[in-house]
């Protein structure tokens, strides 16, 4: 197990400097940089654009900065933002806790409400619960984010009974830690819903036809010829297989949320990683872009391995440490 998990590590490496390559390429394609911006403020002369330029080292070659750019992340130093005036990894420390609450609370959602409506929805097959669970199924994958969560914003608009946008109220230094952390979980329930509602549909389903399967299987039969009860037979011998195939995706659900995650942020204003991105790109601030595109892909990677870790543990037939 240590063997490949120093192994998977050591080549995540290459594959993350060329996402960091890939990304820097394209975003040089865009005219202009921040510097650009400010020149267009008729207060500042030439001179000083230039030896703004020359301090950040926006006047070379764009190979050139990059391979700069690259040696001092090696080190971790992602530079220094241009517009909030602080470094990159200070500014991205205080945006990525509020993204990972905010997937990891949609993966609790997502898994939580999936895995039991699938295993209903097998047991129960042809019924109208199946039905029921399939028709949610689909209504939620064939609904777009976006369209979600504007529909939600505007409930929260018309009812009143969920906060609109942000994180924290606007009194909520005046509040005790109790009422503070109930004011973030407040304005946490919209978010998680739009983001969680997707995911949960696809697992759902995988879940659904993954049992459906096992049930099938010759040891399933035997088990109840045995005289086991069928929440014996489902739960114990059943469930324990179907959900081997659902713990391979994880991390590609991971991912998922991750990328859902940036358009749930900026739709619904939530301080994260995502919404810094948007920000970052619209003013030219491309060392907290590529500081952000770094940090997420690493994030996506980690998700992966976490997920065949986490199947080679669930099933003793995989050898992780063979191959």
């Amino acid at each position: 197990m240590i063997r490949f998990l120093l192994k998977r590590l050591l080549n995540m490496l290459p594959l993350v400097i060329g996402i960091s390559f890939i990304s820097f390429a394209i975003l040089r394609l865009a005219p202009g940089d921040f510097v650009t911006t400010l020149s267009q403020d008729p207060n500042l002369s030439k001179e000083a654009v230039a030896q703004m330029r020359a301090e950040y080292g926006l006047d070379k070659p764009w190979l050139v900065q990059y391979f700069l750019w690259l040696f001092n992340a090696l080190r971790l130093n992602f530079g220094y933002s241009l517009a909030y005036h602080i470094p990159v990894v200070t500014l991205m420390m205080q945006r990525l806790g509020n993204t990972l609450l905010l997937s990891i609370c949609a993966l609790a959602f997502s898994w939580g409400v999936a895995i039991p409506l699938g295993v209903c929805a097998a047991v129960r097959r042809n019924t109208w619960i199946d039905r029921f669970v399939s028709l949610f199924a689909f209504a939620g994958i064939s609904t777009p984010g976006f369209f979600l969560a504007l529909l939600l914003l505007l409930f929260a608009q018309k009812t009143g009974w969920f906060p609109i946008g942000g994180m924290h109220s606007s009194d909520a230094d005046l509040m005790s830690p109790s009422e503070r952390l109930w004011d973030v979980a407040r304005h946490l329930m919209l978010p998680t819903l739009v983001l969680g509602i997707g995911g949960c549909a696809g697992i759902m389903r995988q879940m659904r036809g993954s049992l459906l399967d096992t049930l099938r299987e010759n040891y399933i039969t035997a088990s109840r010829a045995r005289g086991l009860s069928e929440r014996v037979v489902i739960w114990k011998h059943g469930f324990r297989n179907a959900i081997n195939p659902l713990i391979t995706i994880f991390g590609f659900s991971l991912a998922g949320l991750l990328s859902g995650a940036a358009l749930v942020e900026n739709v619904m204003s939530w301080p994260g990683l995502g919404r810094l991105i948007l920000e970052a790109v619209q003013s030219g601030d491309q060392y907290v872009v590529m500081g952000s595109f770094v940090m997420s892909a690493t994030l996506l990677l980690l998700g992966n391995l976490f997920s065949d870790v986490l199947l080679a543990v669930t099933d003793p037939r995989i050898k992780l440490g063979r191959g």
